[in-house]
């Protein structure tokens, strides 16, 4: 598998210069919360996707950004919260959150549609404990994987792992809204 994985290292946003050819999955994961504009982002990963491609993004869920603070008993940043998907992160950079619907919205024109999405770290976001032994492990992770799939859960995980694939019913601007599962 190693062998089908290609490292460079650049700014996303010049994707296009750094590499040649298409990729059938492109991956941006933990980075679109630090951008104050995602679209010039988004616009270089659909250049280098291929047109089968898909492209996988993990953002921080805008859907409840009251929810961590919340969980750790922090009123008076809860009640910001509920007024700004900005936010300072755990390593004291200023970020923002994203809806799907906002991402749905900045990939349609590129001719992308929304094949599903999840939830992830619904349940241990606001701990800092270290991870649990083996066995308790496994279940905490089984736990997760099946809130991160469904409704209600998924939407107050702590960040949202988006797919999306091309649109393929040319209907780019007309199309409806995104499926939910």
């Amino acid at each position: 598998m190693s062998g089908r994985v290609r490292l460079i290292r650049g700014a996303g946003e010049r994707a296009p210069e750094l590499v040649t050819g298409r990729f059938d999955l492109v991956m941006c994961h933990g980075v679109l919360m630090y951008l104050e504009d995602i679209r010039p982002m988004l616009g270089s990963l659909t250049q280098v996707a291929a047109p089968h491609g898909a492209i996988s993004l993990l953002v921080r869920n805008g859907l409840a950004p009251a929810m961590r603070d919340g969980l750790r008993g922090r009123w008076p940043e809860v009640l910001r919260a509920f007024g700004s998907k900005d936010y300072v992160n755990r390593l004291g950079l200023a970020a923002h959150a994203q809806t799907p619907q906002e991402v749905d919205r900045a990939l349609k024109p590129l001719g992308w549609r929304r094949s599903a999405w999840f939830g992830v770290r619904v349940f241990t976001d606001h701990r800092d404990e270290p991870a649990p032994r083996a066995g308790e492990l496994a279940d905490l992770l089984a736990a997760e994987r099946e809130a991160g799939g469904r409704d209600p859960y998924r939407s107050v995980a702590a960040l949202l792992h988006l797919i999306y694939v091309r649109d393929r019913s040319g209907r780019l601007a007309a199309a409806g809204p995104a499926p939910e599962s």
